[in-house]
């Protein structure tokens, strides 16, 4: 026995530890290992010519090492009174696939043993990674990626994170791969049989692949696991990494060559006489403080000298009890400098002159007590960190976190706590300095890493206790700040247990919490910070030129980065994250915590919409995070600190939703006229919001707003009953029915004000078409109306309650619902009636109520293709049909869609106590866009649309075949506007508190309308709603007493739209002011103007030869109509024939380059070919380039060139026959490799390159032709063979969606930029291009030749009009899709102010003429898919559509109305 140990255990002796961190070596009962077998075993695995162990008298095993501390140990050592096999679960060559395994028998031997106490018993478990898994990598790359072995190897230490209580499990990496290849020197192996290590081996010799570079990628990968802290939450359980078999020192033999009888003959395993030394050195490793560790192991035959426990640390290291990263705190601190401190600049800084009992008069300086609630950003992880130091982000910096750390002050450290202490030094309960929530320095900061909300609940119970137990607190007077900021965590695990993490449960979380303050704590001001937007983080996964730790970003948040772009996951996510902000502003606006006048709630909503910090090459700025490009670094705390106390400061509907973390934030100061924190109720005071008075009186009896009165004589029905729709009389009609979404569901009508809450309720005895609560006296609703006709009428819906409610009758209209649902509904309400015994379903006269449309406007900017007028107009007519077809005795109400754009008014005018936030979620496209701006014409063209093409399909006279049924339209909402105030604010009480929904006031008016308009003959029918005014109700005339048709009106409908004659040619018309040339020829590419260009070129494939583009039979399709190609066709001029050599000569007629009629002979500067590939471009611009050397038509050195390079649909339409042939990285590496070699030999050249379309929508496109048919499969056979929603369809689409994106990187890295000669611009209109659709919202075939692939003349046209738009449109402002509408007049002139080509360079600074479709950044424009279709927004119901309502659009679009997508063409 080794004379170290001697006394040291009389020393170490005390209580056993319940804590992993203050573990000692005495305390250790069992002790296992797992994973590769490090040594041979005797006999058979050892070396012939050693035997035996050089140390016999030493330690050999590390189990003796630890009997040493505790005779009693359980161990796998041999020879040991506990000896238990079972507890040594290592293999020979043992691979990261065989852990789990091995994780789950260890935890069945330990519980089966009756020798141990599994519960109590402390255990030490090593996991040895052998280098297995880094020999076979060769062997299959994928699955031996670095990234899949770390994720089994975390599989098992879930395993025992989950099975094993009291466990200190040691990590140890890899050993150095240097012992495996100096094993295979051939002047050291001679009759050694080959390894599982030897083609790896193989390909490190030949240079092909460095083993070096492939084993610090596997390193990097197992540390990141490790730092991640996901095994830190308990503290009788931890995960160390032991690194000392990171490098191997091996003696000398006499000729000078290492020493390799320590290794077995392969080098995967050690010998027997080393297990001495890997026992000592790994026992001296866990006696390392965490960063200090050695990772060196010498091999030499005396073995090194045993640590031993001290009295100051007398424990085995963990993470958190080696201090690591504090071991020079004023050097840290003093190092965050002036970016991270701040200036308050505040004159009145006192408190209030007797202390406040309201919460709506409380100044900063009143705050007595600071507290916070969270997760790990609250916790501080990493906020101190130093850069790549990844074990820093498990320590909590607490005294540094934005919104409750008060180290230093605030010229340093920008904190809350720091603001507020120079309002009240005395400012009590912050954090400081560093540790978990458990130590003493944390005080009132009661966050814990990797908190979701269901934890709150223990964290306001622990801080409950320890305001009301510490002295220093006078928790009935003390004014209390409390800031709760959670939610990232449930977002980063929602996939894992979606039920767990679904909105409901978010929002009952924080609401149990929120409840809990609100009974418990008096004179508090709780701020609750929604949770910020985390998708843009996924930019620092999927940007690899940021060297983020990507393994350690998914094992953070798996959720979040994972999703494929684009992809259904990440819409669910993005939805789930938008429903998150939704729900907490639904319960905050309620009015829930404003009972109480020392108590409030506010919403700081600052995080929201935050983007990523970029720096000054527009790439994510990683200065503002910790070494894990996941938590916040001390800049960012210090930013989000001012951020919120910004918002605090700011009126509630005035807040900052964006905070922008790389502009410089000054430190607002409270006003001198309200120098209070800002509440729900202050603010609205300091707004002045406007008092509501209404036009028609509301005091007195109900009936004088909401009830009517009839004044009809005649209200009989007819003497028999009538067998015509046109003779129906009101008092006929025995049946009412509605179909529709919640403005018919009645969301909102009786809601309080202010109680946004309530609007969930579905008020449908209110509904104006359908309702049947009290009578026409009380209530104004078309069943009561016709009730005073026919008190037998039976249908209406009554009361409260949703579609499952029994009360709501033949009202089957549903919250969030589409257009598209209509048919579902439709079929309900008629399955409904005929199964009723109340109605006669063949005899009794029916009204049925048709009202849409709100929620499809609402998402129409999102995609106008699936929300297009032609698709609305359709799923209309496909539910008029069903109800044409299977309901006899009908009179069909269709109410035209009603203008929403004046709703906006309500959004706008911040004086209103409108929820905005809430507003924006529900109808993003109507109320975002900006006045006159490109996008609001663009809303208000597509309301209009949808009145358009629901009238037409009235007027076709579908509906009007049979005398027992008809169809009319009620144009009453066709025009409207907002009920105004004699201030000039809008009168909110006519709307329900979400001021999009309509109050009961609104409902009775809408009902006066419909009914009037029912009366009035067709032609004739009012179309314009003014809610304000005095509205009576009609009666039927004497001499027309029936509801009227167009028969009875003697109408004619106007029939069939006629069919549009086509244009003669697909040319365009332009006149431009902006174009002369410069006045001297420019010497910079980002100077030049479009008739500074004197040659045109283009590469491409068979799109850019004009394949087939005038074919009009399959003999013609291979003809290239070269003359009008899009890129570089000039035949004739812009007005008969639209390219982009048309289109400059406009500017400069005597343009050269261009093709001009069929085939080769003319083509000049266009070297596309048919059927080319990425890897054919350099071939072509080496063809170019001498093309345009040879030619006497130019001067090659001075003429400015536009060159268009278009390609990559062959690479798609084969990749599936050769992936890695076709992989986006080599698609990239070619187009790389030929704008290097036009970079290099072309001067001054402005290249277009062309971004590539998304392919799936061409599977649209079908036609019964030979060409369609036959040819377009074989075309394109690994997009248009695949079926729907298969494995391998999915995987094109992702490959498809790496094209795009690795494209974009490589043209956006700079790399084009450096010259003032030669620029590169991708144009990207073809990204999101929506395939054209005909009247009958089918593709249209007019844009592609006979193949259905190719594209037509007119196809052409329309890529040269993108095209042209784009080179004039600023970077980073380009329109990234393309509509294919025709018009003559698309084309854009050059900006007065900018009149040049853009490039990257000049766009900087320049606002652009005409705004993306929303004025958010394009990148977000997913996002508001996702939301839109989860939220279903508008006036309409769709406030409140819950998850399953997305998950059944979802559903709906992968069932077969998918939004089509324009799509490349086989070349």
């Amino acid at each position: 026995m080794d004379p170290w140990i001697g006394q040291i255990e009389g020393t170490l002796s005390s209580p056993a530890s319940d804590s992993v961190h203050t573990l000692r070596p005495s305390e250790i009962k069992v002790v296992a290992m797992m994973g590769a077998a490090l040594t041979a075993t005797e006999g058979t695995r050892q070396l012939a010519s050693i035997s035996k162990d050089p140390n016999p008298t030493t330690q050999s095993s590390f189990p003796d090492i630890l009997k040493s501390f505790n005779p009693d140990l359980v161990g796998y050592s041999p020879g040991s009174r506990n000896f238990d096999s079972s507890l040594d679960q290592s293999a020979l060559n043992g691979k990261a696939e065989d852990l789990p395994g091995q994780a789950l028998k260890l935890v069945k031997s330990l519980k089966n043993k009756s020798h141990i106490d599994f519960q109590r018993d402390w255990k030490l478990i090593t996991v040895y990674i052998g280098v297995a898994d880094l020999c076979a990598y060769c062997t299959n790359k994928e699955y031996y990626s670095p990234e899949n072995v770390v994720f089994r190897i975390k599989e098992a230490l879930d395993i025992l994170y989950q099975e094993v209580p009291r466990a200190f499990v040691n990590v140890v990496e890899m050993q150095n791969i240097d012992s495996v290849l100096q094993c295979h020197d051939p002047g050291l192996l001679t009759h050694e049989p080959r390894n599982i290590c030897e083609c790896l081996v193989k390909l490190h010799n030949s240079g092909e692949l460095s083993v070096h570079n492939i084993s610090r990628i596997y390193r990097n990968a197992l540390q990141e696991l490790v730092y991640s802290g996901i095994y830190e939450k308990r503290k009788d359980y931890t995960v160390v990494l032991q690194p000392f078999l990171g490098n191997l020192e091996f003696p000398l033999t006499a000729n000078g060559k290492a020493d390799l009888r320590y290794l077995s003959p392969d080098g995967l395993r050690f010998s027997v006489r080393s297990r001495s030394l890997l026992a000592r050195g790994l026992w001296n490793n866990m006696l390392e403080p965490v960063g200090q560790k050695n990772a060196i192991l010498k091999l030499s035959p005396t073995a090194p000298q045993l640590r031993c426990p001290t009295q100051e640390r007398p424990y085995l290291f963990t993470y958190q009890n080696s201090d690591y990263g504090l071991t020079s705190p004023t050097e840290a601190r003093q190092s965050y400098g002036k970016e991270c401190g701040s200036e308050v600049t505040c004159i009145d800084r006192e408190p209030s002159i007797t202390v406040p009992t309201s919460v709506h008069q409380l100044r900063p300086a009143d705050i007595k007590v600071i507290a916070a609630l969270g997760d790990s950003l609250t916790a501080g992880n990493g906020a101190g960190a130093k850069p790549n130091d990844l074990i820093g982000v498990i320590t909590q910096f607490r005294g540094l976190s934005w919104s409750i750390g008060g180290d230093n002050s605030i010229s340093t450290v920008t904190t809350l706590t720091n603001i507020l202490r120079e309002f009240n030094p005395l400012l009590f309960g912050y954090s400081s300095g560093v540790g978990n929530e458990g130590t003493p320095q944390s005080f009132l900061n009661r966050a814990i890493a990797g908190a979701v909300t269901g934890d709150l609940m223990g964290q306001v119970r622990k801080l409950l206790k320890l305001m009301k137990n510490d002295s220093r607190i006078n928790f009935q007077e003390d004014w209390k700040i409390i800031t709760l900021f959670i939610g990232g965590n449930d977002l980063c695990d929602y996939c894992k247990n979606t039920p767990n993490f679904s909105p409901d449960n978010f929002i009952k979380n924080i609401q149990e919490a929120l409840d809990t303050l609100h009974s418990e704590v008096p004179r508090a001001f709780v701020n609750l910070v929604t949770i910020l937007n985390i998708v843009p983080l996924r930019e620092l996964f999927t940007d690899t030129r940021l060297k983020c730790p990507q393994i350690l970003l998914k094992l953070l948040c798996k959720c979040v980065v994972s999703p494929p772009n684009n992809s259904t996951q990440l819409s669910e996510l993005q939805a789930l994250n938008l429903e998150y902000q939704k729900r907490t502003h639904l319960l905050v606006e309620s009015g829930r915590y404003d009972s109480r006048e020392d108590f409030t709630v506010v919403i700081q909503p600052f995080l929201e919409n935050t983007k990523l910090p970029r720096d000054k090459n527009g790439m994510p700025d990683k200065t503002y995070f910790a070494p894990d490009c996941f938590h916040f670094n001390v800049k960012a705390h210090s930013q989000v600190a001012r951020g919120l106390w910004k918002n605090l400061l700011e009126p509630v509907g005035w807040k900052t939703t964006g905070l922008s973390l790389d502009n410089p934030i000054s430190i607002a100061c409270p006003s001198k006229d309200y120098p209070y924190l800002k509440t729900y109720r202050n603010s609205n005071s300091e707004q002045k919001s406007p008092v509501t008075t209404e036009k028609m009186k509301t005091t007195g009896e109900p009936s004088q707003v909401y009830g009517s009165e009839l004044l009809c004589k005649d209200k009989a029905p007819s003497d028999v009953i009538p067998k015509s729709v046109h003779s129906l009389r009101p008092a006929d009609v025995k049946v009412i029915g509605a179909v529709g979404d919640s403005l018919t569901a009645g969301n909102g009508i009786g809601s309080k004000p202010n109680d946004v809450l309530d609007v969930l309720t579905q008020y449908r005895g209110l509904s104006f078409s359908i309702g049947g609560d009290g009578s026409l006296k009380t209530t104004t609703t078309l069943p009561n109306i016709l009730r005073e006709f026919n008190s037998n009428l039976t249908g209406f819906s009554t009361g409260k309650g949703n579609l499952e409610s029994p009360n709501v009758f033949l009202n089957q209209a549903f919250p969030g619902a589409l257009v598209g649902d209509l048919a579902g509904q439709v079929r309900r309400l008629v399955d409904i009636m005929k199964n009723n015994s109340k109605i006669d379903f063949q005899n009794d006269w029916k009204i049925i109520n048709l009202f849409i449309g709100g929620n499809d406007l609402c998402n129409y900017c999102t995609d106008s293709a699936y929300f297009s007028a032609i698709n609305f107009a359709k799923r209309i007519e496909e539910a008029l049909d069903i109800l044409h077809n299977e309901v006899q005795r009908v009179f069909v109400n269709l109410i035209e869609v009603l203008q929403l754009i004046p709703l906006r008014r309500l959004y706008q005018d911040q004086k209103m106590s409108c929820p905005r936030a809430l507003m924006r979620m529900l109808c993003y496209c109507v109320v975002k866009p900006s006045e006159n701006s490109p996008e609001l014409e663009m809303m208000s063209e597509a309301n209009r649309a949808y009145q358009h093409t629901t009238r037409m399909l009235v007027e076709s006279g579908k509906y009007n075949t049979r005398e027992d049924f008809t169809v009319v339209l009620q144009p009453f909402f066709h025009h409207m506007e907002i009920p105004m105030l004699e201030n000039g604010h809008p009168d909110t009480s006519f709307f329900a508190p979400d001021c999009f929904h309509l109050s009961r006031k609104f409902h009775s008016q809408v009902a006066r309308s419909l009914w009037n308009n029912m009366l009035q003959p067709v032609g004739e029918k009012s179309n314009f709603q003014d809610v304000t005014k005095n509205i009576s109700l009609s009666c039927p005339s004497q001499d027309q007493p029936f509801l009227r048709t167009f028969k009875n009106s003697n109408y004619t409908y106007q029939g069939a739209v006629p069919t549009v004659k086509p244009p003669g040619n697909w040319g365009s018309d332009l006149s431009c002011s902006e174009n002369l040339p410069s006045e001297t020829v420019p010497t910079s590419v980002h100077r030049i103007r479009p008739a500074d260009v004197q040659v045109i070129a283009a590469l491409g494939d068979s799109i850019s030869v004009g394949f087939g583009a005038r074919a009009k039979n399959l003999f013609q399709l291979k003809t290239q109509y070269q003359g009008v190609s899009w890129s570089i066709g000039g035949d004739k001029t812009l007005e008969t024939v639209t390219t982009l050599p048309n289109i400059l000569k406009k500017f400069n007629p005597n343009i050269y380059g261009f093709s001009s009629g069929i085939g080769k002979r003319k083509s000049k500067f266009n070297v596309a070919v048919p059927g080319s590939k990425a890897n054919d471009m350099s071939d072509q611009a080496r063809t170019l380039i001498q093309l345009m050397k040879n030619s006497s038509q130019i001067n090659f050195e001075k003429d400015w060139k536009v060159i268009t390079l278009f390609i990559g649909a062959n690479d798609l339409c084969d990749y599936c026959m050769n992936k890695e042939t076709y992989s986006a990285d080599n698609y990239v590496k070619h187009i790389q490799e030929a704008l290097d070699i036009l970079q290099k030999e072309v001067p001054r050249a402005f290249v277009n390159i062309m971004q590539l379309l998304e392919m799936n929508g061409i599977r649209r496109i079908k036609k019964n032709t030979i060409g369609c048919a036959l040819l377009q499969k074989n075309i394109c056979p690994c997009f248009l063979k695949m079926q729907d929603n298969s494995p391998e369809l999915n995987e094109m689409l992702r490959v498809n969606r790496e094209y795009q994106t690795k494209l974009t990187t490589l043209i956006y890295s700079g790399k084009y930029d450096a010259s003032e000669t030669f620029t590169v611009v991708l144009q990207p209109y073809f990204t999101n291009t929506i395939i054209p659709l005909n009247i009958m919202g089918l593709p249209d075939l007019d844009f592609f030749s006979v193949d259905c692939f190719h594209l037509s003349e007119r196809g052409q046209a329309e890529m040269a009009i993108g095209l042209w738009n784009n080179m004039l449109e600023p970077v980073g402002h380009k329109q990234n899709y393309n509509n294919f509408t025709y018009s003559r007049n698309k084309l854009k002139c050059p900006n007065s102010d900018s009149p040049y080509l853009f490039t990257h360079k000049n766009s900087k600074g320049v606002t652009p003429e005409e705004p993306e479709a929303t004025s958010e950044p394009k990148v977000n424009q997913r996002v508001w898919v996702a939301v839109l279709i989860a939220i279903a927004g508008v006036l309409v119901g769709a406030t409140f559509v819950l998850v399953v309502a997305k998950l059944r659009f979802h559903k709906c679009r992968r069932c077969g109305e998918k939004p089509l997508e324009m799509d490349t063409v086989k070349a």
